[in-house]
């Protein structure tokens, strides 16, 4: 059964996206810690991202990189936090979280609200700095 993030990918599942390319597609994540927490996913169904094949693996990096200056610019946050912990969907993919102090990064913390209108305007201002 494809992964949720696959089921994005393809198109079936709806996302505010940031950017794709034909390794990677980023898509702000709906639990959001911060405004404009992204999500950087290969488009390669791998569960840990220790088993992706280098090339992949590079271009995901790099990848994310990219998505993580425009986030920035946006944002104005200190950091970009980067995170991959694969707990919660069998897919790899990399958090990046707007942050000015390391506990902005914790999953415990509540997740914020925000409207399909924030979201959108959001995935448009982040994909106008790429």
């Amino acid at each position: 059964m494809p992964s949720l993030f696959t089921r994005i990918i393809r198109g079936e599942i709806p996302c505010y996206k940031i950017a794709e390319d034909d390794y990677c597609i980023a898509f702000l994540d709906i639990f959001p810690l911060k405004e404009g927490h992204t999500l950087v996913v290969p488009k390669k169904e791998v569960d840990h991202w220790i088993d992706l094949d280098p090339e992949t693996q590079s271009h995901l990096i790099q990848f994310a990189q990219r998505i993580g200056k425009a986030i920035q610019s946006v944002t104005g946050s200190d950091r970009i936090g980067l995170v991959i912990a694969g707990f919660e969907i069998p897919h790899t993919h990399i958090h990046l979280i707007p942050v000015n102090e390391m506990n902005e990064m914790n999953f415990s913390n509540p997740k914020i609200q925000l409207t399909e209108e924030r979201f959108k305007e959001l995935a448009s201002l982040i994909s106008s700095q790429l």
